[in-house]
C-alpha cells in the first residue's frame, strides 16, 4: 500500500529535508506540498491523502487552523512537525499519530511511519467491514442481522494500543500491554505499569471502551486488571479471591466480578 502523503511547512528548506528523509521508505509518495494553512487545506481537499505532515507555526492559519478548517471532510492522518516542544500536549490532544522535532531524526521518523501504517491498517479493516455489512444488508439482510448479532465485540484494532497520558507536566505514551492494572479514584485513572504509577483524568467507564475487553476486564467495581499479566488465581472467603499479577501483586476480585476468574480455571 502507497502512503499518499502531503507536506506543509513555510520553510522550503524544511520541506525538502523531510522529502529527502522520505524517500528511504518506498511506501510513502508525496504526492503535494504547501506552504501554508490556506494552501494545506486545498491540497488535501483537492488529493484526499493518507497522510500529512504539518508545521505548526506557519503565517496565517497553523497548524491547528487547517486540521479545524477540514472538520467537514474525513481527515488524513496527521503528524506535527515543528521546531517548539511546547505545541506537544495540544498536538496528542488533536488526535495527531505523532510530534516529530525539527531536525527531524531518521530513527523517530520511521517509527512514526511505523505508527502511520498500523493507523492505516486499522482504518483500511474499518472500511471493509463497513463496506461488507452495506452489501449484506442491500442483498442479504438475514445474514447481516446475524452478523451484526455475532460481533457484540469489536476487532481488537479498533481498541487502543498507545495512550497518551499527561502527567506532571509531560506527555507519556504508554503501551497498553505495558500496563498492569487501572484503579479508579474519583474521575482519575492510576494506571499502573509495574514499575511506574501515572494519573490520567478520565472516568472508568470512558477509559474501558478504549481497551480491548479480550485484555482487560474489570474485576472490582474499581479495578481493571490485564489478564495477560496474571500468573495465579488464589481463592479467598465469601468468593472472592485474589489474581496475582506478574509484578508480584495482587488484586481482589469481588463476588460481582467472579465470571471473570472462570477463564483462568477452566
Amino acid at each position: 500500500m502507497t502512503i499518499r502523503t502531503i507536506l506543509v511547512d513555510d520553510e522550503p528548506l524544511a520541506t525538502q529535508g523531510l522529502q529527502l528523509r522520505l524517500e528511504a521508505h518506498d511506501d510513502v509518495e508525496v504526492i503535494a506540498t504547501a506552504a501554508n494553512g490556506r494552501e494545506a487545506i486545498r491540497a488535501v481537499k483537492t488529493h484526499k491523502p493518507d497522510l500529512v505532515f504539518l508545521d505548526i507555526q506557519m503565517p496565517g492559519f497553523d497548524g491547528f487552523s487547517v486540521i479545524s478548517g477540514l472538520m467537514e471532510v474525513e481527515p488524513p492522518l496527521f503528524v506535527f512537525v515543528t521546531a517548539y516542544s511546547e505545541h506537544a500536549l495540544k498536538a496528542f490532544e488533536a488526535q495527531a499519530v505523532d510530534y516529530l522535532m525539527k531536525p527531524v531524526d531518521e530513527d523517530r521518523l520511521a517509527a512514526t511511519l511505523d505508527r502511520v501504517r498500523e493507523r492505516l491498517s486499522e482504518k483500511g479493516a474499518a472500511r471493509k467491514a463497513e463496506k461488507l455489512q452495506t452489501a449484506l444488508e442491500e442483498h442479504a439482510p438475514e445474514a447481516a442481522e446475524t452478523i451484526t448479532d455475532g460481533s457484540e465485540r469489536p476487532a481488537a484494532s479498533r481498541y487502543e494500543q498507545v495512550i497518551n497520558i499527561r502527567d506532571q507536566g509531560q506527555i507519556f505514551r504508554v503501551d497498553v500491554g505495558d500496563i498492569e492494572r487501572i484503579d479508579a479514584a474519583g474521575d482519575y485513572m492510576c494506571i499502573q505499569t509495574g514499575d511506574n504509577t501515572l494519573i490520567l483524568r478520565e472516568t472508568m467507564k470512558d477509559l474501558e471502551k478504549r481497551l480491548d475487553p479480550r485484555r482487560f476486564q474489570r474485576v472490582h467495581r474499581s479495578t481493571i486488571v490485564n489478564l495477560d499479566q496474571v500468573k495465579q488465581v488464589r481463592p479467598h472467603t465469601n468468593g472472592e479471591c485474589f489474581l496475582v499479577l506478574d509484578s508480584g501483586a495482587e488484586v481482589k476480585v469481588s463476588r460481582s466480578y467472579r465470571d471473570v476468574v472462570a477463564r483462568f480455571v477452566h
